[in-house]
């Protein structure tokens, strides 16, 4: 498989038949995401409390964050009263308008986005339908944690029909199939059924030594709609995929993604600090590379000294990039989220528990850590505290220099 940058594993086989096909290129693997457009909400009836409260009197910021919107069930639905199952997440909401409806009640207009997850909707009803409810529990989403909000009894604008997004084919170029996608291509040529030329694949990246490294939460699901000769060789072929349920690529990337995965190609980073060079939208791209090319070692005893070199953490990607290099060198990983950080932190991932942190240049992160929200991940931003209450809890002694 040398010479190919990119292969497709079907995981659930274990024998020859795994390899499903080398290819130069995937189209449709690194698309810019889209963002959930601004909407207007009202709640009806709403009985306000905290921070919602205080922007209805005028007395607080018409600013938010996150509210949850979690139904209360009558008494004869098989869902408990309040019910975590039916709740909708409105995401960096203002208060447009707060009009009196009675004593101490509003009918509020707020403008923000809904969250919407596909795969944690499947389980679910749907989202164009609101559930039967005798109102809803406001639950304010803080970077302090859960804060009440009041209740409403009615809202509009969140549960309707909304277009389906498009979806999403994918072409592998310059592709050499194996057994399996060669049956699925036999299988379109001769018109058989779509589970005939469906492809589930794992993604991986081949790197100049021949190494390949799966692309953690990318694959491929989607049958073969078109074949045609590729121009980057004799006997390759761009194979097109269109799945019926959705994208084609699950777990695509964004498209600034690409030139990360290229340079890790190369071979693990030899000098540290490189994700510094990359803007703060890919410094998570740049963890999980990390994370995809870490090998298990032994760890170091606890009690180490490791030193955190802090000149370019300004936000909590570029945190985590900075503790993966100061515990296992450049290129190194140790945590790309809240909780994979707490899972290194158990042992494992290169240093046993109980470790001491030298956080080198601190007033850099303490600078930009600061409370705020967070428009990639649409949540509370991470603060410096956070993280430094993270590690202590996880018997970590820190030295901020």
């Amino acid at each position: 498989m040398t010479g190919f940058p990119w292969l497709l594993v079907d995981q659930n086989v274990d024998d020859d038949d795994a390899v499903v096909a080398a290819c130069t290129d995937i189209d449709g693997l690194f698309t810019d995401p889209g963002e959930p457009p601004v909407e207007r909400y009202t709640l009806h009836g709403c009985a306000p409390a905290g921070l919602l409260r205080a922007a209805c009197d005028g007395f607080g910021p018409p600013w938010l964050g996150n509210i949850g919107l979690e139904a209360i069930h009558r008494p004869e639905s098989k869902h408990p009263r309040e019910c975590w199952e039916c709740t909708e997440e409105l995401l960096d909401l203002t208060v447009v308008e707060a009009r009196p409806a009675g004593f101490g009640v509003f009918d509020v207009t707020v403008e923000g986005r809904l969250r919407i997850d596909p795969e944690h909707r499947k389980r679910r009803r749907r989202p164009s339908r609101a559930p039967e409810a005798d109102g809803y529990v406001l639950t304010g989403i803080t970077g302090e944690g859960e804060e009440k909000f009041g209740t409403c009894q009615d809202v509009s604008g969140v549960f309707r029909p909304r277009p389906e997004p498009m979806p999403k084919p994918a072409t592998l170029i310059g592709c050499r199939p194996e057994p399996r996608l060669q049956r699925a291509i036999d299988a379109l040529q001769r018109g058989a059924a779509k589970h005939r030329r469906m492809i589930i694949a794992s993604i991986y990246s081949v790197a100049h030594d021949g190494t390949a490294t799966h692309m953690l939460d990318s694959g491929l699901g989607a049958e073969v709609s078109g074949v045609q000769p590729s121009v980057l060789g004799d006997g390759l072929v761009d194979v097109t995929f269109e799945s019926s349920y959705g994208d084609a690529i699950k777990g695509g990337r964004s498209t600034g993604a690409r030139e990360i995965w290229e340079h890790w190609r190369a071979g693990r980073p030899t000098e540290s600090g490189l994700w510094a060079a990359y803007p703060p939208a890919l410094r998570h791209e740049w963890a999980g590379a990390a994370l995809a090319h870490h090998r298990p070692g032994p760890d170091r005893a606890a009690g180490t000294t490791y030193h955190l070199d802090g000149r370019h953490v300004t936000d909590e990607d570029s945190f985590y990039c900075a503790i993966g290099e100061a515990i296992n060198g450049p290129g190194g990983y140790f945590g790309w989220n809240a909780g994979a950080l707490h899972d290194c932190l158990l042992g494992d991932w290169g240093a046993a528990t109980g470790f001491r942190l030298v956080w080198h240049d601190a007033e850099v992160a303490a600078r930009h850590l600061v409370p705020g929200y967070d428009q990639r991940d649409w949540c509370p931003a991470v603060t410096m505290d956070h993280l430094l209450a993270w590690l202590a809890e996880d018997g970590v002694e820190v030295e901020l220099r």
